[in-house]
């Protein structure tokens, strides 16, 4: 167990407590089995959480549990949903996949290659950030060793079987510069992804955690030095300082702008799927719709809770939508909405499933799950994932989790739904 890592403001403990013991951590402690009374806590979700706020309301009435019953011939279980769906056109065997973690130090080479070989192995989509190549080289000095890209690449490939999952690599302006796309498409270490269909290329327009802002890291000043021709950087820490704060270009997007990037890199690529990340921005329904239309294959939301690396703090509490907000103005729609955001465990995963995401991410739960067991932590915390969410799903009478929808859940009495109706492109 390695517990370098710290997350304050996110349950820490709870995600460390299933990358430890898996699905059995969604249950009380068993030492109180027999003599503890259970019910519901004095718990008080964040006002400021609309997300937290809505109940997942099950109703006596299950005619889709009937149709099951027919089928097995005999009373579903909870076992017997179905979470297999396709995230970006990816095959996956959950509603689930790894956000980016970008060129953060805490995505190091070990745990970032940890991360990637879980996920291949739990047969879900992996996304690597944007400024890992700009920051860390595409290959080392020597052109023998490995970069942090391409060996989160080599360790999914090399754990993934035939069918499932996929990686998404992400590119932003000083990426483009550094050609990252291109350096991939005709690498060797992608061609098992690129043959199986199993390779997206994500634009980056923005994060939750900065909204409206590029990447921003603290480097050291001979690192800073290296990559003074790709970024600028800024004193904040004062001149005698040994960091300083590298910042990043957020790029520049306007509906026409998006269309033709989405287009260009259908036209270019053509064998790798297309992904665009937004910020949670308050045009984020047109920006999702814009990438839609040019023929995206996913879209995701990345809402004002998110993030694992470095931000100013009054972006953390002040600036963006809401997970929630951006989920109910983009509204339910037969394309592929992915969503992120505080994400650990199911009854906020299958919230947001109802509201339109095909799939949710795990960006600081899968880091700390991975620091807390580098073989299997990622592993058991989306096995106590899975069985929350097939838990839940059953709950309501649905037995594939696409089936989820708003009728499912109780909202705040403020909330207001899109007049669209459900499914609507």
């Amino acid at each position: 167990m390695n517990t370098a890592l710290v997350a304050h403001g996110f349950p820490e403990e709870q995600v460390r407590a299933r990358a430890r013991h898996g699905a059995a951590a969604v249950f009380p402690a068993q030492s109180g089995y027999g003599s503890g009374l259970l019910g519901a806590g004095p718990h008080t979700p964040d006002a400021d959480d609309e997300l937290e706020r809505i109940r997942i309301v099950p109703p006596v009435f299950m005619p889709e549990r009937l149709k099951k019953l027919i089928d097995l011939g005999r009373e579903p279980l909870y076992s017997d949903v179905d979470l297999e769906t396709v995230i970006g056109g990816f095959t996956s065997r959950m509603p689930l996949y790894v956000s980016a973690f970008g060129s953060t130090q805490v995505a190091s080479h070990d745990l970032g290659e940890a991360a990637g070989r879980q996920a291949a192995q739990l047969g879900i989509p992996l996304v690597i950030g944007e400024n890992v190549v700009p920051v860390n080289g595409y290959r080392s000095a020597d052109d023998a060793g490995v970069s942090p890209l391409l060996g989160r690449i080599a360790a999914y490939a090399e754990a993934a079987g035939e069918e499932y999952g996929g990686v998404a690599v992400q590119q932003s302006t000083e990426d483009a510069d550094a050609e990252v796309w291109n350096l991939i498409y005709s690498d060797p270490v992608s061609e098992p992804l690129l043959a199986t269909g199993r390779l997206a290329f994500e634009l980056k327009v923005g994060q939750g955690a900065k909204p409206g802002l590029g990447g921003l890291t603290v480097l050291d000043r001979d690192t800073a030095g290296r990559v003074a021709e790709q970024y600028a950087t800024d004193e904040v820490f004062g001149a005698d300082s040994d960091r300083v704060l590298r910042v990043s270009s957020p790029g520049t997007f306007t509906e026409e702008i998006l269309r033709q990037q989405v287009r260009l890199m259908r036209n270019n690529f053509p064998r790798v799927k297309v992904w665009v990340k937004l910020h949670p921005g308050r045009d984020v329904a047109e920006a999702a719709a814009t990438a839609w239309a040019a023929g995206a294959d996913a879209v995701t939301v990345d809402g004002a809770e998110g993030g694992t690396a470095w931000a100013p703090t009054g972006f953390l509490s002040h600036v963006g939508l809401p997970l929630a907000d951006c989920l109910r103005r983009v509204g339910r729609k037969d394309s592929c909405l992915l969503a992120s955001g505080r994400m650990w465990e199911g009854t906020r995963a299958v919230k947001a499933l109802a509201l339109g995401a095909r799939a949710v991410g795990l960006g600081r739960a899968a880091l700390l799950a991975v620091d807390e067991d580098r073989e299997a932590g990622l592993r058991r915390l989306a096995e106590a994932f899975a069985l929350e969410v097939r838990m839940l799903t059953s709950a309501v009478g649905k037995y594939h989790v696409n089936a989820l929808d708003p009728q499912d859940l109780l909202f705040p009495a403020a909330w207001r739904m899109p007049s669209a109706a459900p499914g609507a492109a």
